[in-house]
């Protein structure tokens, strides 16, 4: 099978053998891949997470029909039609375990379905398990013109929140971010946007925040979190590394929460999207969840796709088909 394979100079396809599922792992002939941000440092050679490194298959995310599947597999057949979270979405067939599948509603096709499942089980278990977003509550979502950052967005918005807040430093990127559910959008690069959530919010700051940039906003979060809020750490665009104030965190009794896939047991993948499935499969069906393509590629220009994510012009997802 074609494959879009990690070698020396970044991004090769390359003919490589089909994988076979294990007993609990489902096969599935590829139609399109979503990119991610985390496969551009795979590309260029660096660790994340147990598939990367040289001679792998990057993708993190992918639909189409399912191939074959291991005995222990349950309700899932050859020919359903779905989407995925796994590895190795970047080629013609693709594994993922039984627990990281879901079925791809009638009516979606497979560039749409290709775009959603990472960022719904990313947002679901941010906001909700660990966010404990509760209707009624207000949220600001960090970097919301990333597809992840506009899913969060809607799902806020879908389980209730009462104030919604996103923010981009892109001007024409802002403008957009209430089509997705956003009350309110701001540029956190200017010095007072906490000041902004602090006025929105009669003084008091948001219940919740999901950051997508960490480094730079950091310490603004803090200011504009409520006392005993909550800050989800999701993504670090802005930089892994800044200025903390430990006696402002202290001083707001915030909960600040870390999260990643690279640490989480296959079980606990399993129930982040079970947990997801029970909340959202009726948005999904109604088609009320969704991100923007931004451009579609062939698999043999993942190189060229990737190229595209990297110079950071596009808004919503980029799509790799098969």
């Amino acid at each position: 099978m074609k494959a879009a394979v990690v070698g020396q100079a970044g991004l090769e396809i390359r003919d490589i053998p089909r994988p076979e599922p294990g007993p609990d792992e489902v096969l599935v002939q590829v139609r399109a891949a979503g990119l991610n941000r985390a496969e551009l440092a795979v590309a260029a050679g660096n660790w994340h997470g147990p598939n990367s490194g040289a001679g792998s298959v990057i993708g993190i995310e992918f639909a189409g029909i399912v191939a074959a599947v291991g005995d222990a597999v349950p309700g899932i057949k050859p020919g359903d039609r779905v989407m995925c979270s796994g590895s190795g979405g970047y080629a013609e067939y693709a594994i993922a375990d039984w627990g990281r599948v879901t079925p791809i509603p009638a009516g979606l096709d497979f560039e749409q379905a290709a775009t959603l499942l990472v960022s719904l089980q990313t947002m679901h278990d941010a906001l909700v398990t660990n966010g404990q977003l509760r209707r009624g509550q207000s949220v600001l979502i960090q970097g919301a013109s990333s597809g992840v950052g506009l899913m969060g967005l809607q799902i806020a918005r879908h389980m209730g929140a009462a104030l919604v807040i996103g923010t981009s430093t892109n001007e024409a990127r802002r403008a957009r971010l209430g089509e997705f559910g956003a009350d309110l959008a701001l540029d956190s690069r200017n010095a007072d946007w906490p000041d902004q959530v602090l006025a929105a919010t009669d003084g008091r700051g948001v219940d919740l925040i999901v950051d997508l940039i960490s480094g730079p906003v950091a310490n603004g979060n803090l200011r504009a979190t409520a006392i005993l809020g909550r800050i989800i750490n999701v993504g670090r665009l802005g930089g892994e590394t800044g200025s903390f104030n430990f006696d402002l965190h202290a001083l707001r009794r915030i909960s600040y929460i870390g999260v990643t896939f690279r640490t989480r047991a296959i079980a606990e993948v399993r129930e982040i999207n079970r947990r997801m499935q029970e909340d959202l499969a009726g948005a999904i069906a109604a088609g009320t969840l969704r991100l923007p393509i931004d451009r579609i590629f062939p698999l043999d220009q993942a190189a060229s796709a990737q190229a595209h994510m990297r110079a950071n012009q596009h808004f919503g997802k980029i799509v790799l088909t098969v």
